[in-house]
């Protein structure tokens, strides 16, 4: 069972709006080529609605030291790597890309204090480029559960040119909620501690709130 989420409803309507304002012209201008057209803006107001998609994914079992996906997607990168905004030591990272087809609410992996948030402007290299974590426009979430602190990472890609996030410093969030949006193509970066233990490989598809990433 899914909805919309509600930054799909607004695309929506503005889409429906303007395809009926084309559609009515259309049809008192060149009303041989309604059809088609009705046939296209149909396609691409489903895609919408299916891009849009947020399933219902309640966490069965809050645990704030198991981290739960934040996102949809797939695993490109498991290594040590050196967080320089907010850790400036290394960290375990673990990035999930987003393909246009996967679900792109983003979700809280660990439920707890968020101490830093932090939005950047960048650029739109791919989503799997090496830099796009430093270079691209992204926002850094860091979320502490009392006894460990995670850094999430949301990068814009080629394709997404908006990202929308919901929680500020000094919020607390539950696990499992809904704390942001990026549209279109893009990826999620972890940090975690060196210690966590991983319960996830490279390659490996993942679901928010459902695939178990790591424990702390």
């Amino acid at each position: 069972m899914w909805k919309i989420h509600p930054e799909g409803r607004k695309m929506l309507v503005l889409a429906l709006v303007f395809f009926l304002a084309v559609g009515v012209g259309m049809y008192l201008l060149a009303p041989k080529l309604i059809l088609p057209f009705s046939a296209l803006a149909v396609f691409l107001l489903g895609f919408i609605g299916y891009f849009f998609r947020n399933p219902s994914r309640d966490v069965l079992l809050t645990n704030n030291n198991v981290i739960l996906a934040p996102a949809d997607g797939r695993v490109v990168v498991i290594e040590e790597a050196e967080e320089k905004e907010y850790f400036k030591d290394k960290r375990l990272q673990v990035s999930i890309f987003m393909s246009p087809t996967n679900v792109h609410v983003n979700r809280s992996p660990i439920g707890g204090m968020v101490n830093y948030f932090r939005y950047h402007e960048g650029k739109y290299l791919v989503a799997w480029h090496p830099k796009s974590s430093e270079q691209n426009e992204r926002t850094t979430l860091v979320i502490d559960n009392g006894s460990s602190e995670i850094l999430l990472r949301q990068i814009a890609g080629a394709m997404a040119k908006r990202i929308v996030s919901y929680f500020d410093e000094g919020q607390r969030v539950e696990q499992g909620v809904d704390i942001g949006f990026i549209k279109f193509g893009s990826r999620v970066d972890l940090f975690l501690p060196l210690s966590a233990r991983l319960d996830i490989e490279i390659g490996d598809k993942v679901k928010g709130n459902v695939t178990v990433i790591g424990r702390l």
